[in-house]
């Protein structure tokens, strides 16, 4: 938070606080400057080490587009207005998110928002339709800047909006998490880890691990016998498996074992949680990933 140094001059105080306030006054040239100005407060501990983070989280939305932060098409967890109401439970309970895209003939035919509460208050009803409760869809250009999302966010109560591109296609989606999360952070769920822990068990069939767990270690740990060949850690595998460096919420399947993306930044994984299927056949269906042949 920010706060006084009661032990420093009253006139060093107040210095400071006179070449910051004339600092937003004349709104700087160069974001940096500010930022080093705000720094400089941290060091001379009129700021904490929270406050700075979250007030630079503030200063960076300010100049960035929804198309920094999006959740690209081919990466957006959705479900068919044809899918039966089994199915649709499973791919809430299994992604473990709160809201999905609901599509047509296509993922460029965005038809309404399905909450999960709305799912599991009435998806076992008989003669429920996905129609029934879906919620319309809010859509966005990809240069959208994340200061006035935020606020649109916040006075429509609409948590997730669709992403468009200029041709009018779907381009990724965007929710009110990954732009609160440019200013405070990574923010944890119930089932997030922290990486020092190792691995947790959260239930008889799913655990929490830290994507930096060892290979060897995990098959000593789940009697697997992956190959550390060509990597050394569990989240290596995953993005190896993926093709590409993941963001929170995707999942890899390989046999029995479905790796699903906690945490995660643009440089790596953070931590994973992992769910053991009872059987190969409810695994792939699951992640869409044939299981290893070894």
């Amino acid at each position: 938070m920010l706060r006084m140094n009661e032990d420093r001059p009253k006139g060093a105080q107040r210095s400071w606080l006179g070449r910051l306030g004339q600092a937003l006054s004349s709104e700087p040239r160069e974001l940096e400057k500010l930022f080093e100005m705000l720094r400089d407060a941290h060091r001379r501990e009129f700021l904490d080490a929270d406050a700075l983070q979250m007030i630079e989280g503030v200063l960076e939305v300010a100049e960035m587009r929804v198309d920094d932060i999006m959740i690209p098409r081919s990466q957006m967890v959705v479900v068919s207005r044809d899918d039966p109401p089994r199915e649709l439970i499973r791919i809430a309970l299994e992604s473990g998110h709160s809201r999905f895209p609901v599509i047509g003939d296509s993922r460029d035919e965005v038809v309404g928002i399905l909450l999960a509460k709305d799912l599991l208050a009435s998806g076992s009803a008989p003669g429920f339709h996905v129609r029934d409760v879906l919620r319309p869809p809010v859509f966005i250009p990809e240069s959208k800047r994340l200061d006035a999302l935020l606020k649109d966010f916040r006075s429509s109560h609409n948590h997730l909006a669709i992403v468009v591109d200029e041709y009018g296609g779907v381009a990724g989606m965007v929710t009110i998490e990954d732009v609160l999360e440019q200013i405070v952070g990574d923010i944890e769920d119930e089932y997030d880890v922290e990486e020092d822990l190792g691995i947790q068990r959260l239930d008889e069939h799913r655990y929490a691990l830290p994507a930096l767990t060892e290979i060897e270690e995990f098959n000593e740990q789940f009697g697997t016998e992956f190959s550390d060949d060509e990597f050394d850690t569990v989240g290596g595998m995953v993005i190896n498996g993926l093709g590409h460096l993941p963001r929170r919420g995707e999942s890899f399947t390989v046999g029995r074992y479905t790796f699903r993306v906690q945490q995660a930044d643009r440089r790596r994984i953070h931590t994973l949680q992992l769910t053991i299927h009872t059987d190969d056949a409810t695994a792939e269906a699951v992640g869409g990933v044939p299981p290893a042949s070894g």
